[in-house]
């Protein structure tokens, strides 16, 4: 989960970067599509994940021959609860296939992303959710290399808010979204008018999302808040009973306390879930891997910051002002959401205490 601990690792990275090949599949490994399945995805014990993990090769088999795809190593190290692997289509070109574990979190992933359409998000061709496996049928970024790997940490502020901005509308604005609006022109694509009628051809098959679908932010903050509570991170990583009962009160009322326009969040928003799209003037930044929920847009800035230790273990305030300063937001907010958010994590998130604690004697949180 983002707020468990999720740091920098992406459920895919559909871009030549991350496609090296698994290890080979001696011992005990089991196959997926006739490759070994990555090591980390065959790490969680979770007894709903273990179970899913157990049908995954033939639900994977089923897609691929009904989506007539044909599939190559998936990409390492991959996520904790998704396959994710290159594809080819009946036509020959290149896709990636994301087949994941529909957890509580990740349940609106598909949608989010066929709302996003054009505004942000990798290019996704179908969807499906059966049970508790989703499946999608995403563009194949290139060169498709992480923000994580690219330029400094400044500098990913900047291209990290514009990709936020460009997500941030009220899903009255993106429920609608029709294939010509779809963005597949401005996508880099070799043949944009193949590309959009192969997208049309694909998309029937996934109706657009509507807005009462999407969760509100609430919900996951008090779920979250109500978790570490019984936990105890806080008190075990330092902080006073005093701070972490201040902080898990602010992250079950923030959400609520937004009297703003509410946005569709990504909630994952972080350097390792945007690629590098095209090169030099022609370089776009793409999402993946979002965990859709409607809200406080102060909110969505969180993740990027916790990729971040330094900077939040040493000047937390600072970063918070020049966050809300560089998307147009309250720095005050994102101060307390900040904080907030660092007593959650705290236990579990490097940095997250000593950011809490600064928080605290800085503001009088």
């Amino acid at each position: 989960m983002t707020g468990g601990g999720a740091g920098t690792n992406s459920s895919s990275a559909p871009g030549d970067s991350a496609a090296t090949s698994t290890a080979d599949g001696a011992g005990t490994v089991p196959q997926v599509a006739g490759h070994p399945m990555p090591a980390l995805l065959g790490e969680g014990t979770d007894p709903e994940l273990v179970a899913w993990r157990e049908r995954l090769p033939a639900h994977v088999e089923e897609l691929l021959q009904r989506w007539e795809l044909r599939a190559s190593a998936p990409f390492v190290p991959g996520g904790s609860s998704a396959w994710v692997a290159p594809v080819t289509d009946r036509d020959g070109a290149e896709r990636v296939l994301k087949v994941a574990w529909a957890h509580e979190e990740a349940r609106d992933e598909a949608a989010g992303m066929r709302a996003w359409q054009g505004r942000g998000a990798a290019a996704l061709y179908r969807s499906e959710r059966v049970g508790d496996t989703s499946a999608l049928l995403l563009e194949r970024v290139r060169p498709g290399v992480p923000l994580a790997q690219l330029l400094t940490w400044p500098e990913r502020d900047e291209v990290l808010v514009n990709v936020a901005l460009q997500l941030w509308k009220p899903p009255s604005e993106l429920e609608d979204v029709g294939l010509e609006d779809a963005g597949f022109e401005d996508a880099g694509f070799a043949d944009p008018q193949a590309e959009r009628a192969a997208a049309k051809d694909v998309s029937e098959h996934a109706s657009a999302p509507e807005a009462c679908g999407f969760r509100p932010l609430a919900h996951m903050c008090a779920w979250w808040a109500d978790r570490a509570l019984e936990e105890g991170g806080g008190e075990r990583a330092g902080l006073p009973r005093e701070v972490v009962l201040r902080g898990l009160e602010l992250f079950h009322t923030l959400p609520a306390g937004w009297d703003g326009e509410e946005v569709l969040l990504a909630t994952d928003l972080h350097p390792s879930n945007v690629l590098a799209g095209g090169t030099g003037s022609a370089r776009r930044w793409v999402l993946i891997d979002p965990k859709p929920y409607v809200g406080d847009p102060h909110y969505d800035l969180l993740q990027h910051m916790f990729n971040d230790p330094e900077r939040l273990r040493t000047a937390p305030g600072p970063f918070a002002e020049r966050m809300a300063d560089l998307a147009g937001l309250d720095p005050v907010r994102l101060r307390r959401w900040l904080f907030a958010r660092a007593v959650q994590e705290a236990g579990t998130m490097d940095a997250a205490a000593e950011a809490a604690l600064l928080l605290t004697a800085d503001a009088g949180l």
